[in-house]
């Protein structure tokens, strides 16, 4: 059997947002039935101050017809030097043979999936969807984000904020060609009065958004915090995180690795057990929204099982169907 490779372009138009986010549940009940399955990622630190310096992520997974891996090297300064911040590719195999089956661009994989993470969030825990949205950041995740809710929710408006004002602006624009209203904000503080759903993607060192005391969180708020994935990162404040997890708003995509790696979490203190996952807490949508009294906070750290997800529906794209049916 030949080897299937999938460049970003044809990695992208196999996995279209509003299917990944229903293929990402399909997983999560998987999941919970015990029949996928995914081990904590490896984060090995690469190269060195004088050269640059990275991380190299390794993710596995599996379910009873497919096996993946993930190889993605993450390099923040690439970009100065005319590179991609993220680099690498998935591997799918027959999980019965370990015949290579397709190779998919790793970067677009990772984009879209996390993007439909969010989605599914929303569309499951959002108080109002069809409301107006704040992305914080302009970067490869703000643009997916952007196109996964524009795809998948019936959004209105969006409003951009970011340190770089020329990426808003090409961001807005963007938006505008999803026939979206689209719009620059000085602050997130300046708009969250008036949006419904907030989605940060930064790689801040500071949180990126108003505490709890600022008097601008409602009840209704739903907040995808996605950028934070390092201990010393943190986009949301501390207050926040505290409060939502005291009142069973705090929710995660995967409790494998946060504790490790949600920067947020970890220097607000909470408590873990608070933490309520993905997968359990899609069952009990309907109490979440109920509970209020704080603003609905989605951490999102990343999970193999959600690229395996992404893996399938692009097995099902192709052709004829999947790659591996028994």
């Amino acid at each position: 059997m030949s080897t299937t490779l999938l460049d970003a372009a044809a990695t992208a138009a196999r996995l279209p947002y509003p299917e990944l986010a229903q293929a990402i549940a399909a997983m999560l009940a998987e999941l919970r039935a015990g029949t996928a399955f995914a081990p904590p990622r490896v984060a090995l630190p690469v190269g060195d101050a004088a050269r640059g310096q990275g991380t190299l992520l390794v993710m596995p997974a599996r379910n009873a017809d497919l096996v993946m891996t993930k190889n993605i090297t993450v390099h923040a300064g690439n970009p100065a030097r005319g590179l991609p911040a993220i680099l690498g590719e998935v591997v799918v195999a027959d999980a019965h043979t370990g015949e290579r089956l397709a190779l998919l661009d790793g970067p677009t994989v990772t984009g879209r999936r996390t993007a439909a993470v969010s989605l599914l969030a929303a569309q499951t825990f959002a108080a109002r969807p069809d409301g107006e949205l704040l992305i914080v950041g302009a970067g490869v995740q703000a643009m997916t984000h952007l196109e996964a809710f524009a795809a998948g929710l019936p959004l209105r408006r969006v409003w951009l904020h970011s340190r770089t004002a020329d990426k808003a602006e090409a961001l807005a624009a963007h938006a505008r060609t999803l026939g979206l209203q689209a719009e620059v904000a000085t602050s997130a503080a300046a708009v969250l009065p008036r949006v419904s759903m907030v989605v940060t993607v930064t790689s801040s060192l500071r949180p990126v958004l108003p505490d709890l005391d600022s008097g601008l969180w409602r009840d209704d708020h739903f907040i995808a915090a996605v950028g934070a994935f390092r201990p010393e990162m943190c986009e949301l404040p501390p207050a926040l995180c505290r409060h939502a997890s005291a009142t069973g708003r705090l929710l995660a995509d995967t409790l494998f690795g946060i504790e490790e790696e949600a920067g947020d979490l970890l220097q607000a203190g909470v408590d873990w057990a608070t933490v309520q996952p993905f997968e359990t807490a899609i069952l009990a949508a309907d109490a979440i929204r109920a509970r209020g009294g704080c603003p609905l906070v989605f951490k999102s750290v990343g999970y193999a099982l959600w690229d395996l997800a992404a893996c399938v529906l692009a097995a099902w794209a192709q052709p004829g169907g999947p790659p591996v049916c028994r």
